[in-house]
């Protein structure tokens, strides 16, 4: 998650009326006039902070007729709320996995070969991650790549460019939105 991600959503949060409607709804779905009843406000006030809300990912919606339910993306409410604590401790929750600059330059040269190319792609999570942070140095820290352009990058190492993509996303390098790709900052990835 990019840190900027991180930022709006504790934005969103810091509204106590925003509070009120998330605590309201971890007691299940609502429709707005009842979120309104409930709070003592008037129907455009929760519109308002709705869309605030819903511009994060913490609600979601559902039509009954002429009705629309609110109800609490929990799963995103969690992800969000982890994700300062992955900025707090340099986005790793294995610490100890610290590696020496002897160690890093001996993972590169058994892993690529002379010109470049990755021989096979490490099962241990350590050279994995090394493998990966090796070949996204080039990569400029804050453009947004197409997805086709990644692939092309990514090829010139290795033909399964899609493992070595989805292991980007997943060891917290890179971020992901409407297939495109944008460095996640340092401090956010499995190690640094």
């Amino acid at each position: 998650m990019q840190l900027n991600k991180v930022v709006e959503f504790h934005k969103a949060l810091g509204d106590l009326t925003r509070i009120r409607i998330i605590a309201l709804l971890q007691q299940g779905p609502l429709h707005g006039q009842a979120i309104a009843g409930k709070l003592g406000l008037k129907a455009p006030t929760i519109t308002h902070h709705i869309a605030k809300l819903r511009d994060v990912g913490l609600i979601k919606e559902r039509r009954d007729k002429n009705t629309i339910y609110f109800s609490l993306n929990t799963k995103i409410l969690e992800m969000s709320a982890k994700a300062i604590l992955a900025v707090g401790i340099g986005g790793n929750s294995n610490m100890e996995m610290s590696i020496t600059e002897e160690e890093r330059t001996a993972i590169i040269k058994n892993f690529f070969t002379k010109d470049g190319k990755l021989k096979t792609f490490p099962a241990q999570r350590k050279k994995k991650l090394v493998v990966l942070a090796h070949m996204i140095q080039s990569l400029e820290f804050g453009k947004v790549y197409p997805e086709k352009e990644i692939n092309e990058f990514l090829k010139q190492f290795y033909d399964d460019y899609a493992t070595l993509r989805r292991e980007l996303i997943m060891c917290q390098f890179m971020y992901r939105e409407n297939n495109e790709y944008e460095l996640n900052p340092t401090e956010l990835w499995w190690f640094s």
